[in-house]
């Protein structure tokens, strides 16, 4: 291939395969015993599904008549060409699709393929187009609040109301938000259920109910944050602040080493989408471990430097379907010889590739010294006066015999010469057509216009060419892609010691042996390794409590890796957001920071540690612990979950939240083998002492390893069974370089209020106080005018002197 040039503009929203991996759970249910007799049949479940496309993210939800229940999938991102939107149509075969009238080019050309395609099922899914108005963000969310359902009690207020439906409903989720409020626009204009009843008759809906693909592990927006996957911070260069925000120090920066664009997006796509399917996740795994050979390791540094040179090939091809194809794109899609394109910024054709340009192009290179010789016969016809004359060629207009003005020449009359056509004087020279000229025109033609015009035919054939193969170009993108995200994994993984992990579908939470944090072990100087295990039906609710700073809260975080560090480095260290990161490391086919790690079933991961206050909202951050995190994991964990809370019950008074946190305790230790696994850090050592929590094998106490020694308190960073006795905060004070009088002082204080004797005041300070008064006091006798007639010495008395003297005394 030698040809250049070419145009357009776009980009693609996600890769082609991705969604293969993923499925969606029946929609169908099953009958039970008892459910549906022959002579008493249901009516066919009809699902009624909404869907918005933007920005390369999915909305979804849908009514399902069977349970009267509306069903969403939060925000999830898709490829342009929609897989992820066919597999759900797939696995729940809706009877009608509701979308916006709104769409871009990919969601058109899916809804066509939708609308013309003999499906398996005998019925098509109908396809409804409401304004796109219908889908506002506002509109959807009045909708939602002020819906009447049956789930709710009257006796509600509206407040209460707005805080139990975002515990259920991802308002941060808008495109979930608006194709929720598109289906209740939709099923209250068709009456769905309701058809023969009087309208006054509101549409049944008896609950909400978030799905996920199966698969995969739900894992919401507060636990990614905490876990610190992602995170974006500010681009430190003033040159490059408009360029967006950067990727700070996260787990997917440190294992972000993908060589191509596309290679990064499948990275990004992987973690938003962290999966328990074996196959796949084994598959990933062989293959790193292939890379990680001794043998294999010039192999995998060759082709990851290759791929490199991987390019925006969906953009190129949908520029070729505009038209607008540029010539780096043509050079990006193969390289030789582009010089004479970029020179003449347009598509060039090299030679030996179509005779008929090379042809054009041979005439065009002698035509200089060919129309010198045409120019020395034309100047032997013309009068005498005139000294010189050329023949010159102008696309579109053609030969020309151009001759200098004379100063005879004043006047337009003046131009005229016997035997020549006038055209147009330019620059003081005269430009006529000559019987000569006009051969030349007969002869050669407008060779410019006649070679682009033939090199943009061949750059039309190509370009048909090239996207007749789209599919496979795409494919190999795919591949490559892939190729480099593995690639960049197993090179993390040499570098950093991680090792492979193995999945046990029959274990019920996960087994890690000496685990590191994988990232505070690139910021502590060293690091004590943990082992962590929670499964079968003992100790699923582990309580762990600890001197402040003895690394509980990182314990939890990472669940199974402590930094050793100094402790006050420690302090600042331990509020970083980190939860359980190499079980998430394993679940999207990561070798992990650990010695063993046997990952069982895990189907969520649910946090409480970080929190964040909301001036928008009106919540404080007591009541986002509630709604936005605690409330998600008692509605939604299973007992395939994780479930990790850090000093759940701070933000409000000590009594109330030791007994919120006590009763949320209870109710999953009610659960029994249902129970998820939980991790709770905690400083409330009253849950204990006050025996709020039952006694039984799910129950788990653990604390960190510490040693007295003198007045000084020994940290070992290790995790150990029992119940701290004390919170050493005097310890974190000194660290922290408090005055001893201050520390002293706490203490003192802290043992009288739990030996419930009462608080006297330091005796020092009260001396200093009594003769602060006594001076005030001497001082306003100093003062007193006595031969001031206005003077009431009985009045000066009662309110100066008597106050100031009981104070002293």
């Amino acid at each position: 291939m030698a040809l250049v040039g070419a145009t357009t503009g776009g980009t693609p929203q996600g890769l082609g395969s991705e969604a293969s991996a993923t499925s969606f759970p029946s929609a169908t249910p099953v009958p039970g015993p008892g459910e549906a007799e022959e002579d008493d049949p249901e009516e066919p479940a009809e699902i009624h599904l909404c869907v918005l496309w933007n920005l390369g993210h999915l909305g979804i939800a849908y009514y399902d008549t069977s349970d009267s229940t509306i069903h969403f999938m939060p925000d999830a991102p898709d490829h342009e060409n929609l897989k992820l939107l066919q597999r759900v149509l797939d696995e729940i075969n809706p009877q009608s699709v509701v979308t916006s009238a709104k769409q871009d080019e990919n969601m058109t050309r899916f809804l066509g393929r939708l609308a013309s395609q003999q499906r398996r099922e005998p019925k098509r899914p109908e396809i409804i187009f409401l304004p796109n108005v219908d889908f506002g963000l506002e509109i959807s969310k009045q909708r939602l609040l002020s819906g009447n359902y049956a789930f709710i009690p009257d006796s509600m207020t509206t407040t209460e109301k707005i805080i139990f439906l975002s515990s259920i409903i991802p308002f941060d989720c808008l495109l979930t938000v608006r194709a929720l409020g598109g289906l209740l626009k939709f099923l209250g204009r068709r009456r769905i259920g309701v058809e023969l009843e009087d309208y006054n008759i509101s549409i049944p809906i008896l609950g909400f109910k978030k799905f996920v693909l199966t698969h995969l592990v739900s894992i919401d927006r507060d636990t990614y944050s905490v876990l610190q996957i992602f995170k974006s911070e500010s681009h430190p260069s003033v040159y490059k602040v408009a360029s967006g925000l950067k990727e700070g120090l996260s787990l997917f920066g440190i294992l972000n080493r993908c060589r191509c664009k596309w290679g990064e997006k499948l990275l990004r796509l992987w973690f938003t989408r962290p999966t328990h399917d074996l196959e796949e996740l084994n598959s990933r795994l062989d293959v790193i471990q292939f890379f990680l050979l001794p043998q294999n390791l010039d192999m995998a540094q060759m082709l990851h430097r290759l791929l490199g040179h991987i390019k925006n090939v969906p953009l190129i091809l949908k520029r070729m379907k505009l038209s607008h194809t540029k010539v780096s794109d043509w050079q990006v899609l193969y390289k030789v010889d582009f010089e004479g394109s970029f020179a003449a910024n347009h598509f060039t054709v090299l030679p030996s590739i179509d005779p008929e340009i090379d042809e054009k192009k041979q005439k065009l290179v002698g035509l200089p010294s060919f129309l010198t010789e045409v120019a020395w016969k034309e100047l032997e016809s013309l009068d005498s006066r005139i000294p010189s004359c050329s023949v010159i060629y102008i696309p579109l207009i053609g030969f020309l015999l151009s001759i200098p003005r004379l100063p005879s020449m004043v006047e337009a009359s003046d131009f005229e010469i016997e035997g020549l056509e006038f055209m147009f004087l330019s620059e003081e020279k005269l430009h006529y057509r000559s019987a000569r000229t006009k051969e030349l025109d007969a002869l050669l033609g407008d060779l410019h216009c006649d070679i682009r015009d033939r090199e943009t035919l061949l750059m039309y054939q190509l370009q048909c060419q090239v996207l007749a193969r789209a599919a496979v170009l795409t494919r190999v993108l795919d591949l490559a892609s892939r190729l480099d995200v593995l690639l960049a994994l197993a090179s993390a993984a040499r570098d950093y010691g991680y090792s492979r992990p193995h999945y046990s579908p029959q274990l019920l939470g996960v087994r890690i042996q000496n685990g590191r944090h994988p990232l505070m072990e690139l910021c502590a100087r060293t690091f004590v390794p943990n082992s962590a295990e929670c499964g079968g039906n003992r100790g699923r609710v582990k309580v762990i409590t600890g001197p402040n700073s003895s690394g509980k809260s990182i314990y939890l975080k990472q669940v199974h890796a402590i930094p050793h560090c100094a402790p006050a480095d420690f302090l600042s260290l331990s509020t970083d957001p980190k939860v359980g990161l190499i079980t998430f490391m394993a679940l999207v086919g990561s070798f992990v920071p650990a010695e063993e790690a046997e990952i069982g079933a895990v189907d969520a991961i649910f946090t409480r540690i970080h929190s964040c206050e909301s001036i928008s909202l009106g919540l404080s951050t007591f009541m986002i612990d509630l709604n936005q995190q605690v409330a998600k994991a008692v509605n939604n964990a299973t007992e395939q979950s994780l479930v990790l809370m850090d000093e759940f019950g701070k933000g409000t008074n000590t009594v109330d939240g030791l007994a919120l946190l006590a009763a949320v305790l209870r109710h999953w230790l009610s659960l029994g083998p249902m129970c998820p696994h939980i991790f709770v850090a905690t400083n409330f050592l009253s849950l204990f002492q006050l025996q709020l929590l039952p006694q039984g094998p799910l129950m788990q106490y653990l604390t960190m390893e510490t040693c007295e020694d003198g007045n000084d308190l020994v940290f070992f960073y290790r995790v150990c069974e029992g119940v701290a006795n004390a919170s050493h905060a005097s310890h974190t004070a000194a660290q922290a370089r408090l005055p001893d009088k201050l520390i002293s002082r706490g203490k003192e204080v802290s043992d009288l209020i739990r030996s419930g004797k009462p608080i006297k005041p330091i005796k020092e300070l009260l001396k200093e106080k009594q003769m602060e008064n006594c001076q005030t006091l001497v001082e306003k006798f100093l003062k007193l005018d006595l031969e001031d007639p206005n003077l009431d010495l009985e009045i000066f008395m009662s309110q100066e002197v008597l106050p100031a003297a009981t104070t002293i005394l």
